[in-house]
């Protein structure tokens, strides 16, 4: 069971698990939803970022899209934003890079939830480890991490 799985039990929200196939995608994201056969854009990834000053924060946006920063960076009152480092991610989340998960992270990160993630009324992130996903309501995520909902790539 993962800190993620526990986070929920504890607060009470339904979910479902997914195990998937990794394959021999570089992409974990585009792996997870072609594996589990389900849209691109229902299946989100999770991605922790430096903010100037080094602050660290995450943003969850669909698999296929890529993160704009400069987008980010005003949603966080911030002046500018990188990728942070895959080290500092893992040590302020607990989990593994390319199984971060929004839910129950060491340290809980100012957390950004791009605005596609309304379209649906579940969406689908990581479970805590790879290979594993999480159904939830996008309003449980929102709630519960907390997220702000803002716009973070272009063209959605």
């Amino acid at each position: 069971m993962t800190p993620a799985v526990r986070f929920l039990k504890s607060k009470s929200v339904q979910f479902e698990l997914l195990e998937y196939d990794l394959g021999s995608t570089s992409s974990l994201g585009m792996a997870a939803a072609a594996s589990m056969q389900l849209p691109e854009a229902q299946v989100f990834k999770t991605l922790v970022v430096a903010l100037d000053g080094g602050q660290l924060a995450v943003a969850i946006i669909p698999v296929a899209q890529q993160l704009n920063l400069k987008l980010l960076s005003k949603a966080a009152g911030a002046k500018n934003a990188r990728m942070a480092d895959s080290t500092a991610a893992e040590k302020a989340t607990g989990y593994v890079t390319g199984g971060i998960s929004p839910f129950g992270q060491k340290k809980p990160l100012p957390t950004f939830l791009a605005t596609d993630a309304l379209e649906f009324e579940r969406i689908y992130v990581s479970g805590g480890k790879r290979g594993l996903e999480i159904a939830v309501a996008t309003e449980d995520l929102i709630r519960c991490c907390p997220a702000t909902v803002c716009k973070l790539s272009r063209g959605c």
